[in-house]
C-alpha cells in the first residue's frame, strides 16, 4: 500500500470516529429535552475580551454652595439624548428602494460606393493590356452594411426595517456626531449582521434618543449574513477565481 493511500485511510478513519461519537451522543438524547448551558462567569471564558469603546474626557465634579446646579451635568432637567463620545443612540433603519429602468437602442447603416475612370491619359484605350476584362466606368466598388440592436432593463425592489443601537465615536468641530453600530443575531448555524455608520446632527435626535436612518449623512448600511446557508448560496472559491482569471 502506498503512503498516500495509508494517509487517506487514516483520515477516513478519523472522520468515522468523530462522526460515530456525535451520532452516539445524539442517539443517547432521543426523547429527552435539550440541556441548557450552565450559568458561568463570562470573564472566565478563554475567548473573553474586554470591550473598549471611545469615551469622553473625564470631568471633575464640583458642588457650588447654595446651588442646585452640579458641575458636569448635561442640563438642569436630565436629557437622555446622545451628546458626547461614548453615548448610545438608536438608529431606526427604514430603507425602501425601488427602481424600474428600461432602455432600448437600435442603429442601422448601409453604404454603397462606385468609382470609375473613363478617361485617364489615353490608358483606357489600352485597358485590355493593363486591366483585361475591366470596365473603366466601374473600376472600384464598395458596399458596407452595419446594424446594432441593444436593450437593457433594471427592476429592483429592496425593503429593510429594523432598529440598531449605535455608539457615538467622534464629535466633529461643528457639533455633528459620528456614529457606528453593529448587530449580530445567530440562529442555529447562520449569523445575520447589520452595520450602520455615518454622521448625524444633534438636532435630528428625537426625544426618545432615536434618529431616522434617512437623516444620516455619509450613511453606510450593510445587512448580510454568514454561515451554512450563505455558504451554500455562494459559488465555490475555485469558480470565483476562474470567473476573475478567465477572459472568455
Amino acid at each position: 500500500m502506498t503512503p498516500s493511500l495509508q494517509r487517506l485511510f487514516v483520515l477516513l478513519g478519523a472522520v468515522f470516529i468523530l462522526t460515530g461519537c456525535n451520532t452516539a451522543d445524539r442517539l443517547a438524547s432521543v426523547g429527552k429535552a435539550p440541556n441548557l448551558s450552565a450559568i458561568d462567569d463570562p470573564t472566565a471564558s478563554p475567548d473573553y475580551r474586554p470591550v473598549r469603546m471611545p469615551m469622553p474626557d473625564p470631568v471633575a465634579v464640583s458642588h457650588a454652595p447654595n446651588s442646585l446646579w452640579q458641575q458636569g451635568s448635561r442640563s438642569f432637567f436630565k436629557d437622555q439624548r446622545a451628546r458626547q463620545v461614548g453615548d448610545l443612540v438608536t438608529v431606526k433603519v427604514n430603507f425602501k428602494d425601488s427602481a424600474d429602468i428600461a432602455n432600448e437602442t437600435k442603429r442601422a447603416r448601409s453604404n454603397s460606393d462606385t468609382m470609375g475612370v473613363p478617361n485617364l491619359f489615353g490608358v483606357e484605350a489600352r485597358k485590355e493590356t493593363y486591366l483585361p476584362g475591366s470596365d473603366p466606368n466601374k473600376l472600384i466598388g464598395a458596399t458596407s452594411t452595419s446594424a446594432s440592436d441593444g436593450s437593457g432593463s433594471v427592476k429592483r425592489a429592496e425593503t429593510l426595517a429594523t432598529n440598531v443601537a449605535a455608539v457615538v465615536t467622534q464629535i466633529l468641530p461643528n457639533g455633528n456626531m459620528v456614529i457606528e453600530g453593529k448587530q449580530e443575531v445567530r440562529v442555529n448555524f447562520e449569523v445575520r449582521e447589520l452595520i450602520v455608520a455615518g454622521i448625524i446632527r444633534p438636532e435630528d435626535i428625537e426625544a426618545d434618543n432615536t434618529v431616522e436612518s434617512m437623516k444620516i449623512a455619509e450613511a453606510r448600511i450593510a445587512y448580510g449574513g454568514r454561515g451554512q446557508i450563505t455558504d451554500v448560496q455562494q459559488p465555490r472559491y475555485g469558480q470565483q477565481v476562474m470567473d476573475i482569471v478567465l477572459p472568455f
